[in-house]
């Protein structure tokens, strides 16, 4: 689960919960600690982050901030937290004082729900009067979330969060401004935007005049913006849902040649099945030959069969005794042999052709020792089955 997701789901829990939470104590457990366990810190660990950290101011002595994330023993991020239920509108002052008083660059104020951003962009070591940034945990805005993870644990650098500090308050001044202009336009702004259009004197009266104007042409212009976003997000969602077709269609056909391959392997199996009760019907193993083989003889080649039973049908694999030699065959034909086994009180051998179909030796000292030899059994039948 990605940070984004873990906010959201940490967002519905809220809206469970809230109104379980009457205290500030239980503010901090049920909702602020878990916040900054989301952003990777350990709330338990006090060389990290420490509760009631002491923040002296002056001459007053014992002043305590509610927690203090620490870097190498120094507090880098102050937090203040009230009651869930606090409008958070008269305790920025407590936390000036605590901000100043210490080495952190950043300070929050929250109630569990709204958290309170604030840094010293105005003046070194002097908390600014307004936040730089205010999230409400009910009613997520995706850009605060990008911000928002800078303060994590394992991405938190101060000159980056500084700088998304400083970029932040201008962006929420400017915002403003232009907010303000398009409410109710200012004679200055009215006489820039005519500027370049209106060559006479820009008297009063000519403000007045062109204010309604100027205020309609921006409030158009910013439909007109929307709208063309807003058309070129339906198109790219058109775009989309073309693509999850293609996915569905893709997937059915996908699905439907698994079928035929499947359907195609059956088939393939069942003939190979009949192949072999056709070869076994064929085959004719000499019944003295099958008495004549000791019981050794007979876990040797009961071995081969397991071996090579994934290849071939079992019964395609025989043998022939001769001598000493139990001659393993395929389909019982002299010249597609397989190995040549001996099993004696004093020898125990097992031969196998190779690329030029030269026996090639090898000595055993248990029988189940042809199992090691696994790899080259399967070549040699490959060779006549491919």
């Amino acid at each position: 689960m990605d940070f984004s997701d873990k906010i959201k789901q940490f967002s519905k829990r809220i809206e469970v919960i809230k109104e379980n939470l009457t205290t500030e104590e239980a503010t901090k457990t049920a909702l602020i600690m878990p916040f900054f366990q989301i952003l990777e810190y350990d709330v338990f660990n006090p060389l990290e982050f420490i509760p009631e950290y002491v923040a002296d101011v002056g001459v007053k002595r014992g002043e305590k901030v509610d927690y203090a994330i620490l870097d190498d023993g120094k507090p880098i991020i102050l937090i203040e937290a009230k009651n869930i239920k606090d409008k958070l509108t008269k305790h920025d002052a407590q936390l000036f004082r605590y901000f100043t008083a210490t080495e952190a660059r950043f300070a929050i104020l929250t109630n569990g729900i709204i958290y309170k951003f604030f840094t010293d962009l105005e003046e070194k070591n002097k908390m600014d009067e307004k936040p730089f940034m205010t999230i409400n945990l009910l009613d997520i805005d995706e850009n605060k979330i990008s911000h928002l993870k800078k303060f994590a644990k394992t991405t938190f650098d101060v000159d980056v969060v500084f700088n998304i500090a400083s970029e932040s308050k201008y962006t929420n001044l400017i915002k403003e401004q232009l907010n303000e202009q398009l409410e109710s336009p200012s004679d200055e702004f009215v006489r820039f935007i005519i500027n370049d259009f209106y060559n006479g004197v820009k008297t009063q009266n000519v403000v007045e005049k062109f204010r309604p104007i100027v205020k309609r042409s921006i409030l158009q212009f910013a439909t007109d913006f929307m709208n063309e976003k807003l058309k070129s997000l339906l198109e790219s969602n058109d775009d989309e849902d073309e693509k999850e077709k293609k996915k569905i269609i893709d997937k059915k056909a996908k699905e439907e040649t698994e079928r035929k391959n499947k359907e195609k392997t059956e088939k393939e199996k069942m003939r190979k099945v009949e192949e072999c009760q056709k070869e076994e019907t064929k085959i004719e193993v000499v019944k003295e030959d099958q008495q004549q083989i000791s019981a050794e003889e007979k876990e040797a080649f009961d071995i081969v069969q397991d071996i090579l039973g994934d290849l071939s049908c079992k019964e395609d694999i025989t043998y022939k005794k001769e001598k000493e030699w139990l001659n393993i065959l395929y389909k019982a034909d002299s010249n597609l042999w397989i190995c040549n086994i001996k099993l004696t009180s004093s020898d125990k051998l097992i031969s196998l052709p190779n690329q030029n179909n030269e026996p090639v030796e090898y000595r055993m000292d248990e029988v189940i020792d042809i199992r090691e030899l696994k790899d080259e059994l399967i070549f040699v039948l490959s060779k006549y089955t491919n």
